[in-house]
């Protein structure tokens, strides 16, 4: 018999979860995690490519504001660090302060990581010839730059195509 207060003979209702509605909350919150996890595993792949991307356009802006100013000569291939991160004069000879003949740049204030795996693994060197510590590859002749990357993006796109 129960009471008015709820109270049984030898003491209060026991509330608590059966093992049915345990079994069922567990099965959901595992659920949950299949739909969960690899949608933000996909998140963090689609934000290296985008960082890629983002610092191919930068890399790629500045060798062509340097190509305008320099009278359409693109940054050579042995000072290109140098020649988009110091001032240059007309010739693209560089010079760490702004003088009266350095005039031109900086065009960027360093050169970014390539952000993803691959030959480079994130390294900030620009040569002209794929190595293992060389992030982005530059063509002198076209100004063209690439990431030093054969892989491939989630698209299945190869980095170096970008």
């Amino acid at each position: 018999m129960v009471n008015r207060l709820g109270q049984r003979r030898g003491g209060l209702f026991r509330r608590a979860f059966s093992l049915i509605e345990l079994v069922i909350v567990v099965v959901i919150i595992g659920i949950i995690a299949a739909i969960a996890i690899p949608r933000m595993s996909r998140g963090a792949e689609g934000a290296s490519d985008s960082a890629l991307v983002g610092n191919l356009a930068t890399l790629r802006n500045a060798i062509d504001l340097y190509h305008t100013e320099h009278e359409g000569v693109y940054p050579t291939a042995a000072n290109i660090v140098a020649q988009l991160t110091q001032y240059s004069d007309i010739t693209g000879a560089t010079s760490a302060t702004k003088t009266s003949t350095h005039i031109y740049g900086p065009y960027i204030r360093e050169i970014p990581r390539m952000p993803v795996k691959g030959d480079g693994k994130g390294d900030v060197k620009i040569a002209a010839a794929a190595a293992a510590d060389v992030g982005w590859i530059y063509t002198e002749s076209t100004g063209n730059i690439v990431a030093n990357s054969g892989e491939k993006d989630a698209k299945g796109v190869v980095y170096n195509t970008y």
